[in-house]
């Protein structure tokens, strides 16, 4: 007899709100809207998820993002400026204290402004591959 392998349920007949495809949903968390619907806005802060969008009723809030926004900035963030660390450092070799004046305002600067808009485009991908909690009590 062969063993009968388990799928998960890809339908989205259970979620109640609707979900478009992948590069929307995705598209719609880095502008910080809902990536269910695109209506409302995504967070409550600079950071804070909302618990439910306004419009559709979307669970936001169950999408846990956690620790994948920070890495992803940081990486970005690292590979758009090492390089040019290195590159100026090689050319001009200026002193120290100029290197620290350029880029810790830089990488600074990025990271801010990437770290919202990458956990918008987190969300969005938790969203449509249904990998919410439970219940906000789950913490």
């Amino acid at each position: 007899m062969a063993p009968i392998r388990w799928q998960p349920d890809r339908s989205d007949t259970e979620r109640g709100f609707p979900m478009p495809p992948m590069s929307t949903a995705i598209g719609r968390g880095l502008l910080g809207r809902c990536p269910s619907c695109g209506n409302s806005h995504l967070f409550n802060g600079f950071l804070k998820v909302r618990d439910a969008c306004e419009s559709c009723g979307a669970p936001l809030g169950l999408a846990r993002a956690d620790d994948a926004p920070p890495y992803l900035t940081i990486l970005i963030v690292a590979h758009l400026l090492v390089p040019g660390m290195f590159m100026v450092d090689r050319a001009y070799t200026p002193e120290v204290w100029l290197m620290t004046a350029i880029f810790v305002p830089a990488a600074t600067g990025l990271c801010l402004g990437l770290l919202r808009p990458i956990k918008g485009g987190v969300v969005g991908i938790m969203m449509k591959l249904n990998m919410l909690k439970a219940s906000l009590d789950e913490v």
